[in-house]
């Protein structure tokens, strides 16, 4: 009787796939493809003026100077040196500092730890983004049993962002039941802070103040969060605007995570509840805070395996808000076409008053108006018309970035409030910039 031809194994179909669609390293190459792609639309936006974010003008120009006879101590702790020292050596060619090459390098960092809300931040070379990096790279490590590499981690995400700090926890639950290789988990992290952040340990008081004063203005508040909701509903807010409905199959497996108590579970898991626990203390709800939340929430939601389906569909929707998003910084800023009109419009001589978030005026004398913060004891005292004017002051730049958040807290800041309200009634207004197929905050010349 001839016999019947055999089944094939589902190892076999697996192999038959794997031929067809080119196996997990095609799918893995097309993802990393994809996700350049939507990092480098925009990573040229607002050039040369560091207009992505405030935080580029005080790490990229300190880099450029490490490898232009400043040295490496960069004699400014608010963050760590780590990044710094990566974005140097692409400096070194440059005639003055090049924030295309930093938001180069940080993609780069940002394709290790690929995920949809890192998009936004993932061009801009500030310090979000390589934390998170350190963050999945971390945990990677402690969930596979690796805990002296994922403490040599630890120490590498902390000399990114101190908050980086928070992942001892997870290296400790790792190591909870090994205390020896705990302890060597935890030497490979001092040891790679100290050595990648070196003069934070040389200038140590210094140091310190500059980290805690940072750390406090978060605590405190920022420009623009008056109105929010409490922290732990602004930031779950931030976390829905990144991951969108993910976010609840993210939810589910967390709680699943603490009911079920696996080590690689509660890994996760204390990562999650202590970082978020310390974003509850915030006063400042920057969306960029949620980044190191990602990757441990993403492995969480695909622990849910009957959801995975469900949430790779979900993740549809952060696309499209991305690819939107991305649409935006393919548009001219309005800051650059103030600028432009403000150098071929106004005398060479002239003396200025310019807002925070504005291109730097180079070829004029600038006098520059501070951020008005919740913790300011006093005013400016140079957002008063009559000061200005005795002090040689002629133009006033002002923005919609400062202003708008100003005057839509009024009482938190009622003489910064009053100062646009005169800027508007008592002055002349020389020139007006808005979104008008550009992008950007508004922008108006007064002169005074």
């Amino acid at each position: 009787m001839p016999s019947s031809p055999a089944e094939p194994s589902p190892r076999s179909e697996s192999r038959s796939r794997d031929a067809l669609w080119g196996g997990p390293r095609v799918a893995l190459a097309a993802i990393l493809a994809g996700a350049a792609a939507l990092r480098l639309v925009g990573v040229g936006y607002g050039l040369p003026f560091p207009l992505l974010s405030p935080d580029e003008q005080s790490i990229v120009p300190r880099a450029w100077k490490m490898v232009h006879g400043g040295g490496l101590d960069p004699h400014w702790f608010d963050y760590p040196s780590l990044l710094m020292y990566l974005l140097a050596p692409f400096q070194a060619w440059q005639h003055e500092p090049s924030y295309l090459a930093a938001r180069l390098v940080v993609i780069a960092l940002a394709l290790g730890a690929v995920a949809a809300t890192h998009v936004a931040y993932s061009r801009m070379a500030v310090t979000d983004v390589p934390l998170t990096l350190g963050v999945a790279v971390s945990l990677a490590l402690l969930v596979s049993g690796r805990i002296e590499l994922g403490g040599l981690a630890v120490g590498l995400a902390m000399s990114f962002k101190y908050p980086g700090v928070f992942l001892l926890v997870p290296l400790v639950v790792a190591g909870n039941r090994q205390p020896r290789r705990l302890a060597l988990g935890i030497a490979a992290a001092a040891a790679a802070f100290c050595a990648t952040s070196p003069f934070f340990v040389a200038h140590l008081g210094s140091a310190v103040r500059d980290a805690y004063h940072v750390q406090n203005l978060a605590r405190q508040g920022w420009l623009g969060f008056e109105h929010d909701h409490s922290a732990p509903i602004a930031f779950l807010d931030r976390l829905w605007t990144g991951l969108g409905p993910m976010l609840l199959v993210c939810g589910l497996g967390l709680v699943l995570a603490l009911s079920r108590r696996s080590r690689t579970d509660l890994i996760l898991a204390s990562f999650v509840l202590v970082y978020f626990l310390d974003l509850c203390t915030l006063g400042a709800h920057f969306d960029r805070y949620v980044l190191p939340l990602v990757p441990p929430l993403a492995v969480l939601a695909g622990r849910v395996r009957s959801l995975a389906p469900v949430t790779l569909l979900l993740l549809v929707v952060p696309l499209t808000w991305t690819i939107r998003d991305d649409r935006r910084l393919t548009k001219t800023d309005t800051r650059e076409v103030a600028h432009a009109w403000v150098e071929h419009h106004i005398p060479r001589a002239a003396r200025l008053a310019a807002d925070p978030s504005l291109p730097p005026f180079e070829r004029f004398r600038v006098l520059k108006l501070r951020l008005p913060l919740p913790e300011e004891k006093r005013a400016d005292p140079n957002r008063d018309l009559t000061r200005l004017r005795n002090a040689g002051v002629r133009y006033a730049i002002v923005t919609g970035a400062v202003a708008d958040r100003v005057l839509a807290a009024r009482k938190d800041y009622p003489r910064e409030a009053a100062f646009y309200d005169r800027l508007a009634t008592l002055t002349k207004r020389l020139y007006y910039v808005q979104q008008d197929g550009l992008n950007g905050p508004w922008v108006a010349v007064y002169r005074l």
